[in-house]
């Protein structure tokens, strides 16, 4: 049993919200977030990577960073307007032919710390006090956790109905994703809570980290703030029916073979995987396509029985039990320096640049976990290897904010 609630949401006047908009906190780098809000005043990066604005080479969890954090946040304000009533709202996102539509809430930190929203990996100490101290110095969550949940035709009735009227927002953003925001009407507000009632589990597909830092600014504000129905006691999400959710692939390159000759390399893949020469994408679970020495080759990873351990079952496990840490000597994914990954829409050519250029030995390019992998491994109360998944198209921090 899934709680929701409306909240007052702080967002952009409607005709500075495509300005404001801006992508992830956690997927650019501070020199990437310098460069794309370096013509943009406006942009939320100047809030949620505010180390933009001071002098290169500051260190993005000092002081100075959340105190300007702080100072944009509030300058940014004037150009947008808090919500008189709670409200909830339909987040909808087209790439090209994919549209999956959302619903923008509060959601119960409480259910985090149940398990009734589950979470499937774990999070790095740095990069919770970063946020906690972010939502702190702000009091405010400027960015959604994207959640999942098993798709309801109830739920589908109400939103096909609310997305039939004007939206809010609805623009498309330099990457070509469009994104449309409508406020629920209230009817349909109280019967989409309702519906969530019924909803026996919300997954983290992306925002692992937010939702931790959540969890531990709501447990800072209740020393002083205990009132258990304070809106610290809430966390904003998008929570998308598991049908809608595209995840693509994210792959592996080795900066070198740990010694081993190339030729002794393909012998001992081809011996064990049937490696054949074929440049295509992995077509299907199971299947991999190895970069090295300028030619691809398909791997066939899934020759044994498959185990009935969700985790293990991932081809990515089986990339790294088989090929990665016997052949290559890779150590464990999560800290060995000659691993490396690269995900989303850059896909096989940047395999192959990095290969070609010298910057990695070898590369493998993998089939796309599924959400149904992500709700087993969660399930199970497993924690999935490390970058196996890359959601896309993403929600973009700014346009929706949770005051508390």
């Amino acid at each position: 049993m899934a709680d929701i609630r409306a909240f007052r949401a702080l967002r952009p006047r409607a005709d500075a919200a495509a300005r404001i908009a801006a992508v992830p906190y956690d997927v650019v780098s501070t020199d990437e977030a310098r460069a794309l809000a370096s013509t943009e005043p406006l942009s939320f990066l100047h809030v949620s990577r505010a180390e933009i604005d001071l002098p290169a080479g500051v260190s993005p969890y000092g002081e100075d960073v959340y105190s300007s954090a702080r100072r944009r946040f509030e300058a940014l304000r004037e150009e947008m307007v808090q919500e008189d009533e709670p409200a909830l709202y339909l987040y909808r996102l087209r790439m090209g032919d994919h549209v999956q539509t959302g619903l923008a809430a509060c959601y119960s930190v409480s259910d985090y710390e149940r398990q009734i929203i589950k979470k499937h990996e774990r999070t790095r100490p740095d990069k919770e006090d970063d946020r906690t101290r972010h939502i702190i110095e702000l009091r405010a969550q400027t960015g959604p956790v994207f959640l999942t949940y098993r798709r309801r035709a109830d739920l589908d009735a109400i939103v096909g109905r609310v997305v039939e009227g004007a939206p809010l927002y609805d623009f498309t953003a330099s990457d070509g994703v469009v994104h449309t925001i409508w406020r629920v009407p209230e009817a349909d507000a109280r019967a989409i809570a309702q519906a969530f009632r019924d909803v026996p589990a919300l997954y983290i597909a992306d925002g692992h980290h937010r939702a931790a830092s959540a969890a531990r600014a709501h447990e800072h504000f209740a020393r002083t703030e205990p009132d258990p129905d304070a809106e610290h006691a809430w966390f904003l999400a998008v929570a998308f029916p598991d049908d809608q959710v595209q995840i693509l692939p994210y792959h592996r390159v080795v900066t070198d073979l740990a010694d081993v000759p190339a030729g002794r390399l393909l012998d001992e893949v081809q011996k064990r995987f049937g490696a054949t020469l074929d440049g295509s994408a992995p077509a299907q679970r199971g299947e991999c396509v190895m970069y090295l020495a300028g030619d691809w080759y398909r791997l066939n990873l899934d020759a044994d029985t498959p185990s009935p351990d969700p985790i293990a079952d991932l081809d990515v496990s089986r990339l790294q039990e088989r090929v990665l840490g016997p052949l290559l000597g890779v150590g464990d994914p999560r800290t060995d320096p000659r691993l490396d990954f690269v995900g989303g829409l850059r896909g096989t050519r940047e395999l192959e640049r990095r290969v070609d250029e010298g910057r990695a030995a070898v590369a493998f390019a993998l089939f796309p976990v599924n959400v149904n992998d992500l709700i087993a491994v969660s399930d199970a109360g497993g924690i999935m290897p490390p970058k196996s998944t890359w959601f896309e198209p993403k929600l973009r921090d700014g346009l929706l904010t949770h005051l508390i």
